[in-house]
């Protein structure tokens, strides 16, 4: 008896989120704006401080002179 109760109710909760495909905030899909929101979370989680980038071992090459023109 439960099951026969809680199978609708299940379905009626999925049929109340929008589609991947319908317009979402800022002129993009539901889905386009889910996959963005994951896309900056992975980027803040492996965001480096300045200690912990490699410091270069020699100072940076002198630049090349401009060629002149002929």
């Amino acid at each position: 008896m439960r099951t026969v109760i809680l199978i609708p109710a299940l379905v009626a909760l999925a049929a109340c989120q929008k589609a991947d495909n319908q317009p979402g905030p800022g002129g993009v899909t539901v889905g386009e704006a889910k996959a963005l929101d994951e896309a900056a979370e992975m980027i803040e989680d492996q965001r480096l401080t300045r200690d912990d980038l490699p410091q270069p071992s020699a100072p940076p090459a002198a630049p090349l002179p401009a060629k002149p023109a002929s």
